[in-house]
């Protein structure tokens, strides 16, 4: 029986993300994926958010996701444009870019981190113990592992198996999605629901509301045809499907994220519509926030209640998705008075106030754990400051590239002793002059110190002394 530190069931953007993570830290991973390749039969998401965008650069990858993606505006509230080009961050945009892409692009990373990944075989099952997880494959062969972690999906088998209830609200609207050859170009915007618009290799995206909510069967070609009637009046002489698939707005959330050796991320731990495109973008975000911890109890670094704030964090911010969402396409419909009442929304959204809010929650930006009272930064992701060292320049996000924590000193040279902890926390003495800025709060004053995770987020906030600093360092990084 081959043994892991980490068996991941699911090798999309979530899992590849999580391994990296836990590479990156050290830890021995496998992957288990179901397909042959990671080729995807449809798109999928389309695009990423401000905060994925930052992680990526946290990690020193972004430029491979830049150089095909298309930065721009993308956020949006129940079709409301929201401009975030004000916004506080060096990625003050979004990407457009296909999953597809995106996958292709972290395997390649993945390739290089040397990352192994067993194909064609899924997670059918496991048994735990104190001292491990048996996990059973589709082949018929196990594997031996420390943690399991499923990121498989919203039909989760992980999930099912650890028996964690995946609490919600049934579906009530089904829509059809597909990209397809026309021999009439049509119109490209909103309706129906949904929308049509232009894919790649000059094909068309459709995607639009259907009336048959529980069928359970693959849609067909005919299915597009009559949603196309249905809104358009004419079917445009569709042809040549390059992919048809359908989706709902079934929200639904695990009640835990951990259930002993067992943690769920991504799809396998929230479900809901797909309005705004946030579903990758918390599943990549959930993997940086597990991947560290996850790999500090595994290298006994940690004690295990070090994962207990992995659901503490995470579950909350899908909560929100789930909320966001569930918002969106009840002021989706296109009654009269939904569409009256999406009109006054979208004048609110001009505000400066609502729309910093609004978009910041869609994009990722405001995302505040619970640490405690204290400094605004306290919880909130770490500025990607431009930083001076006796070194040389050096931006925040390039200390991360390594996945390590670091504490900036911006007080006198030496004012820390953190020996105990040298080996796993960077130490930097740094300037930095400008002003100190988050999205939606706003200005706020600079702190003396900041220990930043690996994750990005600001663990503790020095105000003139050291206070706390140990307790910070004992619970977020081990005795």
């Amino acid at each position: 029986m081959s043994e892991h530190a980490v068996v991941i069931a699911g090798g999309g953007p979530t899992g590849m993300m999580l391994a990296a993570e836990l590479t990156l830290a050290g830890t021995d991973v496998l992957i288990v994926e179901r397909r042959a390749s990671f080729n995807l039969e449809s798109a999928r998401s389309r695009g990423l958010h401000s905060r994925t965008i930052e992680v990526l650069d946290q990690r020193g990858v972004v430029d491979r996701f830049l150089a095909e993606g298309k930065a721009m505006q993308v956020q949006a509230f129940a079709g409301v444009p929201m401009d975030i080009s004000d916004f506080p961050t060096r990625h003050n945009y979004g990407m457009a870019l296909l999953q597809s892409h995106f996958e292709r692009i972290l395997a390649g990373w993945l390739d290089e981190l040397g990352v192994p990944i067993l194909r064609e075989r899924e997670v059918t099952g496991f048994t735990q113990d104190d001292s491990g997880v048996d996990v059973a494959l589709s082949d018929g062969t196990s594997l031996r592992a420390q943690y399991l972690v499923g990121c498989d999906g919203g039909r989760s088998a992980v999930r099912k198996a650890a028996g964690i209830d995946f609490a919600g609200w049934d579906p009530t609207t089904r829509w059809i999605i597909a990209e397809v050859e026309m021999e009439e170009v049509p119109e490209f915007g909103l309706r129906g629901g949904g929308g049509i618009g232009p894919a790649e290799d000059g094909r068309v995206a459709v995607t639009l509301i259907v009336p048959d909510l529980d069928r359970t069967d693959e849609p067909t070609l005919q299915d597009v045809r009559d949603a196309l009637i249905r809104v358009d009046g004419k079917d445009y002489g569709v042809h040549s499907p390059h992919w048809i698939s359908s989706f709902t707005d079934m929200t639904r959330q695990a009640v835990a994220y951990r259930g002993g050796r067992v943690l769920l991320a991504g799809d396998a731990a929230h479900v809901h519509a797909p309005m705004g495109g946030q579903g990758l973008n918390i599943g990549v975000q959930d993997a940086v926030n597990l991947g560290w911890k996850l790999a500090q109890v595994v290298n006994g670094t940690s004690p295990v209640s070090l994962l207990d704030t992995y659901h503490a964090e995470r579950h909350p911010v899908a909560a929100r998705v789930l909320q966001n969402t569930m918002a969106q396409r009840a002021v989706g419909a296109n009654d009269e008075r939904t569409v009256a009442l999406r009109g006054i929304l979208a004048e609110v959204l001009t505000m400066d106030q609502p729309r910093k809010h609004i978009a910041a929650m869609i994009s990722g930006l405001d995302v505040a754990y619970d640490l405690g009272a204290g400094h605004p930064l306290l919880g909130r992701r770490m500025p990607d400051l431009d930083l001076v060292t006796a070194d040389g320049p050096i931006s925040v996000f390039s200390l991360l590239h390594s996945a390590k924590p670091v504490l900036l000193n911006f007080g006198q040279a030496g004012g820390f002793d953190i020996a105990p902890w040298a080996e796993r926390v960077q130490l930097v003495d740094a300037s930095y002059a400008g002003i100190w800025e988050l999205p939606v709060v706003g200005e706020v004053t600079a702190p003396s110190a900041v220990l930043v995770r690996p994750d990005g987020h600001v663990a503790w906030v020095g105000e003139g002394t050291d206070a706390g600093l140990r307790d910070a360092l004992t619970t977020w990084f081990g005795p």
